[in-house]
């Protein structure tokens, strides 16, 4: 006769001080991004407020603005709520104490070192992946400490199964550190200056795989997590539908990791690439808006308390403004809708939608919520918590409605092309000058969403003070361990992947050129019928089902998340890096001589690529305006590529040649001197400052063995060549406007590299001849 083993009860002691120190550092970061945030707004509107000093410009405080919004406000926030929210969903501990406290003041060391280093220029010069490799290491070893500490938690989990939020987490530990590693690996020269690994198309391939895929498992599935918690515990309600979970789950993270090439639409990308991208992207409407209603349907029942509870409203909102997110994020991703809004302001507008509104209020509403309960109080006042709601939707509405208005009307200026074939808009200051009072609004709306939030911090502080933090110890009894369950490689390798594998199949077969095949991968793809079943029920007749048995085994779990995130990652990437993009060019021929090679490292340090792009679409009026279409092979050696998402300024593709090295000298130092409208900010101190040019030599050996075709003979001369060039231009200064400049001046090296944009490969004269 067997005996069912005794259960044994013991205490848990939750870690609440560590979420406490996250939830600190996430709204004080918070205020530093948006005050920056604002600062840049108005930098575009008055130019005064750059200031003239180089660590004040607006190339240089927009990475800062975004990182600090991604890493420090959304990144202290997740980790908040991560951690307190996995520590009563498994009813344990945080894994460790030591490995709590190295997360914490390692992630707010290398804020700290971004807040220093981008303003001094120390850039890697890709979106949202500016940080130096030094500081690239630190996050991954944090991020591994992480890691280490949230699946320790899980090990020692006194609850079998795995709630939906934790499913979410796991996704993002794991996806985050495949992206960033990919997309950050460089070649370093010095401590602070690195070569991106890839170059040209391939390089944009990459960023925007990671770019992309950051907003969708850095933004979006952790706090979708956070909302399958918090939001049900607020309303006091389950969430409305467990199945659709699943189906939420899955999808979004295979599908997601597909769309980053909508981000290169009408470039030199491969059309197979933009095809792709479109696509999925327009499939991610399915699992998003499904994410959605699983969000507000939860509220069935309680719709009453949103009118009085603060935490409600700013979780209702925050869904609504997710769903709107993910509407428009596809539709931008239409070909025909992002030839118009592509490079404009409506993406602007679409990124803080999601930004403010979704991550800003899902942020909010759970201090409101997480706040008091840390300490043992009400919130200090529903009132004031009202009133940054208010004031937050008013300014979010500002800002996306003002910018949607500058966007379209900047793409339809763009484009505008006379019944006799010339442009309706040459000048790029009138098109500039026709968004200005929508820049103004911006910055109202700005201000407006800051107010709120220094609402949100007086009230926080005011609650915190008038309670008490107190550690929270419960009795619990760990689930029975001797209970048979399958196995991790049952699981892993059960019906659901086996048919998602064929499911894959036959995508490919489908998209092949030929009858055959693509109608026997149309009939592969009915067998995601048969996986979409077993995830939601078919295998629960009478017995426990696969993804209820896959909710007890994190480890199967996170092979399977990882599979399918690779699977699309390996897909996209790998026919992209292997194909062959060189330029018809003969051996040893160097695309940039040693003075531009100086010239582009200034022009990448001073973030021009924030405001300019090098990248000509095929347009009739882009040809107009700016030259014939850029090509896959111009970009080939630039590492890293410089193509931008943004035009606040006009492309610079095929810059060379076209103004004399007078005008860029007197454009760089005072824009106004060329247009009085200008918003371009003044570079005084790129006349003055100087470039050692015994170092271009070595970064000449990076480049080189990174594919550039240096010879041995090129780099040992490199110095003597970027005399005489510089000597060159500083002769064409003194002769036309009679201007005195050092050849070793940065603004000299940077008039070079410009003037060398969109001119044909040319190998550099070598000493004596």
């Amino acid at each position: 006769m067997s005996t069912t083993p005794a259960l044994t009860t013991h205490q848990v002691t939750y870690d609440d001080k560590t979420v406490t120190q996250f939830i600190i550092a996430s709204v004080a970061w918070g205020a530093i991004a948006l005050i920056v945030g604002l600062l840049i707004a108005l930098q575009l509107t008055f130019h005064v407020l750059n200031f003239d000093t180089a660590w004040l410009t607006f190339g240089r405080l927009r990475p800062l603005h975004t990182n600090a919004a991604i890493f420090a406000l959304v990144g202290n926030m997740m980790f908040a709520g991560i951690y307190h929210s996995t520590q009563r969903l498994t009813k344990a501990r945080l894994g460790s104490d030591i490995l709590s406290k190295i997360h914490f003041w390692g992630w707010q060391f290398i804020i700290l070192l971004a807040a220093v280093t981008l303003p001094l220029g120390m850039t890697q010069g890709k979106e949202y992946a500016e940080l130096e490799w030094g500081i690239d290491l630190l996050v991954t070893i944090v991020w591994v400490v992480f890691a280490i500490n949230f699946f320790i938690m899980l090990a020692k989990r006194n609850e079998r199964h795995l709630y939906v939020a934790i499913w979410f987490y796991i996704a993002t530990i794991i996806t985050i550190a495949l992206l960033y590693i990919v997309n950050n690996l460089a070649l370093p020269y010095s401590a602070t200056k690195s070569y991106s690994l890839f170059g040209g198309a391939q390089d944009a391939l990459t960023q925007w795989w990671y770019g992309h895929n950051a907003v969708a498992f850095f933004l979006t599935t952790p706090i979708l997590g956070i909302m399958y918690y918090y939001l049900p515990k607020a309303a006091g309600r389950p969430v409305y539908s467990y199945r659709l979970s699943i189906i939420h789950f899955w999808a979004l993270v295979f599908i997601y990791i597909w769309a980053g090439p909508h981000h290169l639409l009408y470039t030199s990308l491969p059309d197979w690439a933009q095809s792709l991208g479109m696509v999925f992207s327009l499939m991610l409407w399915a699992p998003s808006w499904g994410g959605m209603l699983n969000g507000l349907l939860t509220l069935r029942g309680a719709w009453d308390k949103v009118r009085t509870d603060p935490v409600l409203k700013f979780f209702v909102a925050a869904v609504t403004f997710y769903g709107m997110s993910t509407f428009e994020g596809p539709l931008l991703s239409i070909k025909a809708v992002n030839a118009l809004s592509h490079y404009t302001d409506w993406t602007i507008g679409h990124v803080h939608g999601g930004t403010l509104g979704w991550n800003g209020f899902m942020a909010a509403g759970m201090f409101y919520w997480l706040v008091p309960k840390l300490f043992h109080t009400k919130l200090a006042s529903t009132k004031m918590a009202d009133a940054h709601f208010w004031l937050g939707t008013l300014g979010i509405l500002i800002y996306m409605v003002s910018l949607w208005i500058a966007g379209i009307s900047q793409g339809l200026m763009w484009d505008a092309v006379e019944p006799t074939g010339g442009l309706s808009y040459p000048d790029w200051a009138e098109m500039i000058n026709a968004t200005w009072w929508m820049y103004i609004f911006r910055a109202v709306g700005g201000t407006l969403y800051l107010v709120g939030w220094i609402l949100m911090i007086v009230n926080l502080l005011k609650t915190a003070k008038q309670g008490e933090a107190r550690e929270v110890t419960i009795e619990v009894t760990r689930f029975d361990t001797t209970v048979k369950t399958p196995s991790n490689a049952n699981l892993i390798f059960g019906l659901p992947f086996i048919v998602m594998a064929l499911g894959l199949l036959g995508g490919v077969l489908t998209g092949l050129d030929s009858v055959i095949l693509a109608v026997l991968g149309a009939g592969i793809l009915l067998a995601l019928v048969f996986w979409v079943d077993a995830l939601t029920g078919g295998l629960r007749k009478g017995k426990e089902g696969w993804h209820d048995a896959l909710e007890g085994k994190p480890l199967a779990f996170t092979v399977l998340v990882f599979l399918a995130v690779a699977v699309g990652g390996v897909i996209e990437l790998v026919p992209g890096l292997l194909v062959n993009n060189e330029a018809p060019i003969s051996t040893g021929t160097a695309i940039y001589t040693p003075l531009e090679v100086e010239g582009r490292d200034i022009y990448v340090r001073e973030g021009c690529y924030n405001c300019h792009s090098q990248q000509i679409r095929p347009f009739y009026s882009e040809k107009l305006r700016y030259g014939d279409p850029s090509t896959l092979a111009e970009s080939q050696y630039d590492h890293p590529f410089q193509w931008g998402s943004k035009r606040t300024g006009p492309d610079l593709a095929r810059e060379g040649g076209k103004r004399g090295d007078e005008w860029h000298w007197r454009h760089m130092l005072n824009p106004r001197d060329i247009d009085e409208s200008s918003i371009m900010p003044s570079y005084p101190w790129l006349a003055t400052s100087l470039v050692d040019s015994s170092r271009t030599g070595g970064k000449m050996m990076v480049l080189r063995t990174l594919g550039l075709p240096y010879t041995d003979q090129e780099i040992a001369e490199s110095q003597a060549h970027y005399q005489r060039q510089a000597e060159g231009i500083v002769a064409n200064l003194k002769k036309s406007v009679d201007i005195t400049a050092d050849p070793q001046s940065e603004l000299i090296a940077l008039i070079a590299y410009l003037q060398r944009l969109g001119k044909p490969f040319v190998a550099p004269t070598k000493a004596g001849d």
